[in-house]
């Protein structure tokens, strides 16, 4: 059996972000996802800045809190993700969460890139908001 790769969207420089587009390439689960995590952005007073990478060739949204970078959001066909980045001081506090717990797993698991380990949170329905909020707002009390 032939394994299914997911495509990530956002791939034309041309398209800028936004609701319309969003309606129109995301299905209907997904566009509603995406909605929420608008809505819990602005609740936890995040702002979210699409930006155009030529190196990955794609949009990211990144969402800051005052200066500070707190997670980037990319579009894929079958989900939503999100990437956050800690450093090993700060990895136990992560774990510690009440997450669920194949996302600790596969954190504990994470190769660190230079001096910051990611956690990718992929987000397939509206209970992993849950587990966003939770390390929002982690990653928000962090010096």
């Amino acid at each position: 059996m032939e394994a299914i790769n997911p495509k990530q969207l956002l791939r034309d420089p041309e398209q800028i972000p936004d609701d319309k587009l969003f309606q129109r390439i995301l299905d209907k689960p997904n566009y509603h996802i995406v909605g929420k995590i608008v809505e819990l952005f602005k609740e936890t007073g995040l702002a979210l800045e699409w930006r155009y990478y030529k190196d990955g060739k794609a949009w990211l949204g990144k969402a800051t809190y005052k200066k500070k970078t707190i997670l980037w959001l990319s579009l894929w066909d079958e989900s939503i993700k999100t990437s956050f980045y800690f450093t090993e001081k700060t990895r136990s506090g992560v774990l510690n969460l009440h997450i669920d717990h194949n996302v600790k797993s596969s954190f504990a698991a994470a190769k660190s890139i230079g001096k910051l380990i990611p956690l990718i949170l992929e987000i397939k329905n509206m209970e992993a908001l849950k587990d966003l909020k939770s390390i929002i707002e982690y990653k928000k009390k962090m010096k």
